[in-house]
């Protein structure tokens, strides 16, 4: 495969940012529309071909959108549905790969069933970026996206283990006549699972103690910048799952966060939110534009291929609604599980089920698939996997990213605990109030200026009441609420302060970096307020 051209992939980024901020400024689904837009520029005259390289998404995309995915995850409510997580991250990814390559076998004679086997490989992983977006924009109840983004974390660490080992047995059987056997892929896939596991954990227990000696946000941060890729790159020169070592340290640097500087976290969550952007941009807008370049691959056989893509479309969509409904419902026929809750609604499931989108990794793989060549004979059947996995990945995409908000609607699977979020924040709120307030007791003493222990009273009061009053009651009702007009005035104030360091600078009154030092704490304080 040639290589992009870097001045075109610089017009990529830059186009898909455009596109980005058209779909938030009107309230639409970026991966959507940037797969639209990447499709019809395909084929424009003049528009230059810019290949997907495997490399650069398996290696500069995927580890650090995984790491920051883990890093904002509960793993308490992870723990709470491993269960069903696994069911769908490791089971669905083998069904998945079995149905689909089946399938492919059958509806297509000169494919060799190893090959097609690669195929079920290579579109078994659902890709939450798109699902989640949408979920989190229309408010998805939370325990479904618990187990769509825990999915997206570990699935691809399954689909990738598995397209090794079938891809070696699918080159070997075109070289000795033999492949790998059942047992050695199952040690393989063992070997990688624990390994990454452990290799994750431990790199992240021993960042988090680097990261804790630095004292230095900026540094910190910019360790963390370097976390995703380097024990990826380790991982995968150990032989084990880079994917899982990622996923596992994000989610031990994540749920220890609250150890770290104030700095570095406020720093974190805005590098990686640009950063996911960029690179959901980028993977988004590359899927559209690989149109050409799967076409040009199968010539004047497109057509009966199309068909069978499209075939291998619906069937992977089936795949996932006849695993997800019987692992959930089947082990309902022992009375000990009925015995253990009511059954779970219809609607759920069914949501999950259709929130299958496939993604950059389906793409990434299709393509790391070696073409026959000088250096060796590469996979039968290559283009056919490639372009069916492409007519799969948009296929999905398209058909369930559009169709997903009206489902998630017309279902009524929305999140209704906003409430009951609000009462907990309040009373939690009070409780920390309480606690700020008995440490000052402890702290204050009669060289204390009285003053400031008071407005010190204030601002924790002000704190803990402004949850409270968003109970039950919306600012028509109530008029203004005493903490929105004190956040109303002081952003004023702010305001009118920010515009007086700027003039006295103009004046010459005061340095440059005086005014960046200034404009930095009134940032502060109003970030504090905008929360």
């Amino acid at each position: 495969m040639t290589e992009a051209d870097p001045r075109a992939l610089l017009v990529v980024f830059v186009v898909a940012l455009g596109v980005t901020a058209i779909a938030r400024r009107y309230a639409l689904s970026a991966p959507l529309l940037l797969v639209v837009v990447g499709l019809a520029m395909s084929f424009v005259p003049g528009i230059p071909v810019v290949p997907l390289d495997p490399d650069l998404v398996l290696f500069l995309v995927l580890p650090p959108l995984l790491y920051s995915a883990a890093l904002e995850s509960s793993t308490l409510r992870l723990r709470e549905n491993m269960k069903r997580i696994s069911q769908l991250a490791i089971g669905l990814v083998v069904f998945s790969t079995a149905v689909v390559g089946i399938a492919a076998w059958l509806l297509v004679p000169e494919l060799p069933l190893a090959s097609a086997l690669v195929l079920g490989a290579v579109v078994a992983p659902p890709d939450a970026v798109a699902a989640a977006s949408i979920g989190r924009r229309l408010g998805l109840q939370r325990r479904l996206m618990t187990i769509l983004e825990g999915e997206s974390l570990l699935n691809d660490a399954t689909a990738l283990t598995l397209f090794r080992v079938l891809l070696a047995a699918a080159i070997a059987t075109t070289t000795v006549g033999t492949g790998v056997t059942i047992l050695e892929g199952l040690g393989e896939f063992a070997l990688a699972a624990v390994g990454g596991v452990a290799l994750g954990a431990g790199l992240g227990w021993v960042l988090h103690r680097i990261r804790m000696r630095l004292h230095d946000g900026v540094l910190e941060s910019s360790v963390g910048l370097l976390v995703p890729f380097a024990i990826y790159l380790l991982a995968e020169e150990l032989h084990t799952s880079g994917v899982l070592a990622v996923v596992v340290a994000g989610l031990y640097l994540g749920h220890k966060a609250t150890e770290a500087g104030y700095a570095t976290r406020l720093q974190d969550q805005a590098v990686w939110k640009a950063l996911d952007t960029l690179l959901e941009a980028l993977v988004f807008a590359l899927i559209g534009l690989q149109l050409r370049v799967v076409v040009d691959g199968l010539g004047a056989d497109a057509g009966r291929i199309l068909g069978v893509s499209l075939a291998l479309l619906v069937v992977t969509i089936l795949a996932r609604f006849v695993w997800v409904f019987p692992t959930i419902y089947l082990p309902r026929v022992l009375p000990k599980v009925r015995r253990a809750g009511p059954a779970l609604s219809w609607r759920g499931p069914f949501v999950i089920s259709w929130a299958g989108m496939r993604g950059v990794v389906t793409l990434a793989a299709a393509f790391a698939i070696p073409a026959a060549s000088e250096l060796g004979p590469g996979m039968p059947g290559r283009d056919v996997v490639v372009f069916a996995a492409f007519v799969i990945t948009v296929g999905t995409l398209l058909l369930q990213g559009l169709t997903l908000p009206t489902l998630i609607r017309r279902l009524r699977v929305q999140d209704r605990g906003g409430q009951r979020d609000v009462l907990d924040e309040a009373a939690v709120k009070q409780a920390a109030a309480e606690a700020a307030l008995s440490r000052l007791d402890d702290l204050s003493d009669d060289s204390t200026p009285q003053h400031v222990t008071e407005q010190l009273r204030t601002w924790a009061q002000h704190r803990s009441n402004g949850a409270w009053e968003r109970l039950g009651r919306s600012d028509e009702e109530i008029g203004e609420s005493p903490s929105v007009a004190f956040t109303r005035l002081r952003r004023e104030m702010l305001t009118a302060e920010r515009d007086t360091f700027v003039r006295f600078r103009d004046m010459g009154r005061i340095d440059e970096g005086v005014l960046r030092d200034m404009l930095r704490e009134l940032d502060y304080e109003e970030a504090m307020l905008d929360r």
